[in-house]
């Protein structure tokens, strides 16, 4: 079942338009995340969603229940939708308890009880109920933020680049807390980001804008393998796309015959592949000179357990022109060092992006 539909939605602003068409449908109890880069009109389609902003046209229900259309529109505090924005927005000139608290119907021990167990919810130490926002750190006042958002007990919970301000290692911790805590807690959520890898990490189902359009939107495994352009294939991560013949089931391209998944024959196409569908293997002295796609590894970019590889593909004849570069993901401990002549293969089909 959808709690959320979005049937299309339009906004603008003077001559400028921030969305154009958007239609989405959320499942209920799940994890949307928009995604897109910096003016794709992902915060004005949550800001809708929240009713801080409203439609020029299309129509927006949630549960069954029409909160904006033609003639209709429900304001933000009659929605019950949670909203934790990118700074947290804590209540400066009160505590932590007082900012979770705030908005609660209940009164006296009653009131304190529900604060503490919205403490304990999102790992905050009991202790802290007294500190006030600037003696929290980013990652305090995140959580702070979310169980205030919590505290009542939203059908929707809407976050807008929640993680954006905080360090690496505790962004990754901080969505992984939220995600099990909105999934054990049952409320369906909705998060704005423009980083893809928390984007892949934390939807059950994703949505990539563009230009205020909905480029493409479903599972984040799906949208990886198969993105629907160019564009959204290297928005989404590193990837290689070659020009290739198509022709039953397989690519004639640069990287000699290799499987697809369109088996449309005798056409002209863009082709992706993910850098971890391509493998390395030395070459030796004693190996025939025919032997597969040669190429040279000509630079490393070493992270650890996994390192990014630049190739260069060599012509079958010294009178072609140098081949194409090509990027290649390899465990970092045993990559081969630049100069090396390599064999190029690939796992997988590769993925059929445009016609050319």
């Amino acid at each position: 079942m959808n709690t959320l539909e979005l049937n299309a939605l339009y906004k603008s602003y003077g001559a400028h338009c921030a969305l154009d068409n958007v239609s989405l449908s959320v499942p209920s109890g799940s994890r949307t995340v928009i995604v897109g880069p910096s003016g794709s009109g992902k915060t004005t389609l949550l800001r809708m969603i929240a009713g801080f902003e409203f439609p020029d046209a299309g129509r927006l229900s949630f549960n069954g229940q029409t909160l904006v259309d033609g003639t209709h529109e429900v304001p933000a505090h009659r929605r019950l939708i949670g909203y934790v924005p990118q700074d947290g927005a804590l209540f400066p000139h009160m505590t932590v308890a007082a900012n979770i608290g705030f908005g609660l119907a209940t009164k006296g021990t009653e009131k304190q009880q529900r604060i503490a167990e919205l403490m304990d919810s999102v790992a905050l130490d009991a202790k802290m109920a007294e500190r006030w926002p600037h003696e929290l750190s980013g990652g305090q006042q995140q959580r702070v933020a979310l169980a205030r958002a919590l505290a009542q007990q939203p059908r929707l919970m809407l976050l807008d680049e929640p993680f954006s301000a905080l360090d690496t290692g505790l962004r990754a911790a901080m969505r992984k807390m939220v995600a099990r805590l909105l999934e054990d807690a049952g409320v369906t959520t909705i998060l704005v980001t423009h980083d893809q890898s928390e984007a892949l990490s934390f939807a059950d189902q994703l949505a990539v804008m563009r230009h205020g359009r909905l480029v493409q939107s479903g599972h984040p495994l799906d949208l990886y393998r198969y993105p629907e352009d160019e564009q959204t294939a290297l928005f989404l991560g590193d990837a290689v796309v070659m020009p290739a013949r198509i022709e039953a089931g397989w690519a004639h391209c640069d990287l000699g015959r290799i499987p697809v998944n369109n088996h449309r024959n005798n056409r002209s196409a863009q082709i992706m592949l993910r850098p971890e569908q391509l493998q390395l293997a030395s070459i030796l002295p004693s190996d025939p000179q025919d032997s597969g796609c040669r190429a040279v590894v000509t630079d490393r970019d070493f992270s650890g357990n996994t390192c990014t590889l630049t190739v260069e593909l060599q012509p079958l004849t010294s009178s072609e022109q140098p081949g194409r570069s090509l990027l290649v993901r390899s465990s970092g401990m045993y990559a081969p060092p630049a100069g090396s002549s390599v064999q190029v293969s690939t796992i997988g089909h590769a993925h059929v992006l445009s016609e050319l």
